[in-house]
């Protein structure tokens, strides 16, 4: 697994969404005060394709990345995996920005809507340009999305990785456990689409953790605005706990 990393100081543990690890670029002033750790998960480039991608495999290849006193932030996709990888490892903090983990709330109608227009995705008989356009559109594009035509071949190779994972909906979130761990946890929603919201409400209730809503950038939460302040804040907290 391809891991890059940037700057110095208290290590900040990234982890991307579906569609592939863009190097955290709005992320990337955090590294005059942290170091950046950027792990690009099992079968997204430049790591070999996969025929399937779990959210539990990568888990346990995150908690080989994860040290002692990390802070762990995962977004979507990274988000599950990040919850899943918390729940064992010995963090200083964990953020989680929109995780797809709607089996934690599929009893709100909005959440098992949600799931009923993406589960035929996967699999799915779509090209990688009309998967990516339905896909974007469905967890938060804001507006209609064109995708590039042609893709290039390293974006057609993270929208096949995208088409290999598993669906996220299938994690079992362990909630008793995570919220009995020491480190405080921070989950982040944009505010501009119910089933998400009402998988962070949750999230927030049965973790006890603190709650962000920045809205901006629909479900491309790493550049909504203000975040890199709100994360900042919270980890400067976190480290005199």
């Amino acid at each position: 697994m391809e891991v890059r990393t940037a700057g110095e100081g208290p290590r900040v543990v990234l982890v991307h969404g579906s569609g592939g690890n863009s190097g955290w670029p709005a992320q990337r002033p955090l590294a005059d005060r942290y170091t950046l750790v950027m792990p690009t998960r099992s079968g997204y480039p430049p790591n070999p394709p996969l025929e399937g991608i779990d959210f539990e495999e990568q888990a346990r290849e995150l908690l080989a990345v994860l040290g002692p006193g990390d802070h762990l932030v995962g977004h979507s996709y990274g988000g599950v995996v990040s919850l899943l990888a918390a729940a064992v490892a010995e963090l200083r903090s964990l953020v989680v920005m929109e995780p797809p983990a709607f089996g934690v709330a599929l009893d709100d109608p909005v959440v098992a809507s949600l799931v009923a227009e993406l589960a035929p995705l996967w699999p799915t008989e779509l090209a990688p340009e009309d998967f990516l356009r339905r896909f974007v559109e469905t967890v938060g594009a804001l507006g209609p999305y064109e995708a590039p035509s042609p893709l290039s071949p390293e974006l057609e190779a993270s929208v096949r990785a995208m088409m290999a994972e598993r669906p996220p909906w299938q994690a079992e979130i362990p909630l008793a456990r995570l919220a009995a761990a020491p480190f405080p946890k921070l989950v982040v929603s944009g505010a501009h689409d119910a089933a998400f919201d009402a998988v962070c409400d949750v999230l927030e209730q049965e973790l006890g953790a603190e709650r962000a809503i920045l809205p901006g950038a629909g479900h491309s939460l790493p550049r909504a605005p203000g975040l890199n302040e709100r994360l900042e804040q919270f980890f400067a907290a976190a480290q005199t706990t």
